[in-house]
């Protein structure tokens, strides 16, 4: 499944311009589409998120220097397939054997770190509110084998911009959605639009 920028934004808790910023800089890279406009895979949105996170704690010129030194430690995978966590101070990676590893102040070494789940949602660096990820809203989900990470209403395979094209609050109102998808409750139908709503703010944003 292939990720637009802004429907990326609002699910990593970044903003249009950090990722340009971050893509131009070589610190996350679109696997799909690395030109303008950049297209993101489910992949790329875990290791953003991740990034995401934390900046919330840690300067980016230290998770710079982090991910710098992924490879030379023998860690070759995307960035997604690691858990990093941070002391405020310094960064850490998970290796296969559950130890932590410093990536910044003793890269290599044995480190103690706290791993936060940066699935949950969290303040970050700009004060804004994340959406938790695999729930961005009450009645929506983000499931990597359901519509390839794509958000849902809960318990369906109907995505939340399928809703929000069908509701224009004229001829058919979010009441009504249950007469065209019978699974979408109304509440999971009021979720998909102001999931939507969320994702048009940063589509607005891109284009000023």
């Amino acid at each position: 499944m292939a990720f637009p920028i802004d429907l990326t934004a609002v699910l990593t808790g970044t903003s249009v311009s950090q990722l340009t910023r971050w893509r131009q800089r070589g610190l996350v890279v679109p696997e799909i589409q690395d030109t303008n406009p950049a297209v993101y895979s489910f992949r790329d949105l875990v290791a953003i998120r991740t990034v995401a996170f934390l900046r919330s704690q840690i300067s980016l010129q230290k998770i710079r220097k982090a991910y710098a030194n992924l490879d030379p430690l023998a860690f070759t995978e995307h960035p997604s397939q690691y858990r990093f966590g941070t002391d405020g101070k310094s960064i850490g990676v998970a290796d296969e054997e559950g130890r932590v590893v410093d990536l910044v102040k003793a890269p290599g070494q044995i480190s103690l770190f706290t791993f936060e789940e940066v699935f949950d949602s969290f303040v970050n660096r700009s004060g804004r509110e994340v959406v938790n990820f695999l729930r961005p809203r009450a009645h929506l989900e983000v499931l990597p084998g359901r519509v390839g990470g794509w958000p849902t209403v809960d318990g369906t395979r109907v995505t939340y911009d399928t809703i929000a094209s069908l509701v224009d609050n004229d001829t058919i109102t979010v009441e009504e959605v249950p007469l065209y998808y019978p699974s979408v409750s109304v509440a999971g139908a009021a979720d998909a639009l102001s999931f939507d709503a969320e994702v048009r703010s940063m589509k607005r944003g891109l284009a000023a």
